[in-house]
């Protein structure tokens, strides 16, 4: 293979016939390969972890809630099928058969991860499709190469959508992302905003019918007659924590992650899984990701003291908030996002903790949208330049103040 790509590689070099398919060829080549130049100037620090190396780490973090988004679509719908609430079509029949796997059971682990295989993989395959095409086109007509950023996007981007998302929207949002969000600020580590949280945010304001409220789960059938469930975190804007005590459903499934919702943000430990991975690499800031849950716990404590008799929110504690809506995984994986996140220590404390108070803020005060942590994250990205202008200048300050004759 490596005797293939250097044989052919100098026809996409300078001069050659395909230079402007250089970055397509590039692309493939330092996939397969560890790249075989290095920088040699003085003033650049050598790392052993390169950005390949980075997004492969936080991809193989991702993992964890990739399978979990394949188990629960499945075994949600099943559970739909077996009570008798969601017909089946005649497709959903043929395919499981095919598999070889004839009935609908929701103990059956393998049937529940078939079927939610069926939903979840077609919306990853569009994803990259689309906007890996994007970036390849972007990539070609500004002649520099190919980055691996987009990996991470075009898998985070599934895991924030609903099982049943029609694939054009995924199609049309993830190129919005990329387009919008990334490539106009110059491509993979110029964004202000982290892209998969663009691209969801551009679909919940443009279809919002498909993204929240009681279709974010539809599982098994995208007809009218198909049977929808809410989120229980929609349930808890309407009647609070008795919502969540008269449900069958407990902390441990929340925290597990066996209940409806987008594909990858039901199981706070999956998310917990992959925070380990992240800081044990040193990829994810722990700083961030601590402060924002002292944010949350602060906010909630405020809200739970303030209580409410017309906002039954403001009533839910907080070890139900971390295991509902996308609180966890936006915390772990987007908030952590190394190019769109607070780089200064004390500045990742401010951010961080910003991001865990307004999650809140939005998910409790705003009924009509019971989630925050996509706002509150795409907000503080805005700021986060901001915030390490403040604490550099603040630091200049004082070391002046220190060593002032």
């Amino acid at each position: 293979m490596r005797a293939f790509l250097d044989s052919i590689g100098k026809k996409f070099e300078a001069g050659g016939p395909f230079e402007k398919l250089y970055p397509l060829y590039e692309a493939a080549d330092t996939f397969l390969y560890t790249p075989g130049t290095v920088t040699r100037g003085a003033a650049h620090v050598r790392d052993g972890l390169d950005l390949k190396r980075v997004m492969f780490t936080v991809a193989f973090a991702l993992l964890p809630c990739a399978f979990m988004a394949m188990y629960n679509t499945g075994y949600q719908a099943h559970l739909a099928i077996a009570g008798g609430a969601l017909p089946l079509d005649a497709w959903q029949t043929g395919a499981m058969q095919a598999l070889g796997l004839g009935a609908f059971d929701p103990n059956d682990p393998l049937a529940c991860m078939l079927h939610g295989a069926l939903y979840y993989l077609p919306v990853l395959l569009v994803t990259f499709a689309v906007g890996g095409n994007c970036e390849a086109l972007f990539a070609v007509v500004r002649k520099h190469e190919i980055n691996e950023g987009f990996l991470v996007t075009g898998m985070l981007f599934p895991l924030v959508l609903p099982p049943t998302i029609p694939l054009w929207q995924a199609a049309l949002g993830i190129a919005f992302g990329v387009i919008i969000g990334k490539e106009i600020f110059g491509g993979t580590g110029m964004n202000i905003l982290n892209p998969a949280l663009t691209s969801r945010a551009f679909l919940f304001f443009g279809y919002p019918a498909y993204i929240s409220g009681d279709r974010v789960w539809v599982a098994a059938d995208t007809s009218v007659d198909g049977a929808s469930g809410a989120t229980w975190l929609a349930n808890a804007a309407v009647s609070g924590p008795e919502a969540l005590a008269s449900a069958a459903i407990t902390w441990r499934d929340a925290f597990l992650g066996f209940i409806p919702g987008s594909m990858g943000e039901t199981s706070t430990l999956a998310c917990l899984i992959g925070a380990a991975v992240l800081i044990v690499s040193g990829i994810g800031s722990w700083r961030i990701m601590l402060s924002a849950a002292a944010g949350s716990f602060l906010m909630v404590q405020v809200l739970n003291a303030a209580g409410s008799t017309t906002n039954p929110l403001m009533n839910v504690p907080f070890e139900w908030h971390v295991v509902l809506g996308g609180w966890a995984f936006g915390l772990v994986f987007m908030a952590t996002d190394p190019v769109t996140a607070a780089h200064t220590d004390t500045g990742r404390y401010i951010y961080g903790f910003s991001i865990g108070v307004l999650a809140i803020l939005i998910r409790v005060i705003n009924p009509a949208y019971p989630e925050g942590m996509m706002l509150a994250i795409l907000f503080m990205n805005l700021f986060a330049a901001f915030i390490d202008h403040l604490v550099v200048r603040a630091n200049i300050k004082r070391r002046k103040a220190r060593y002032a004759a």
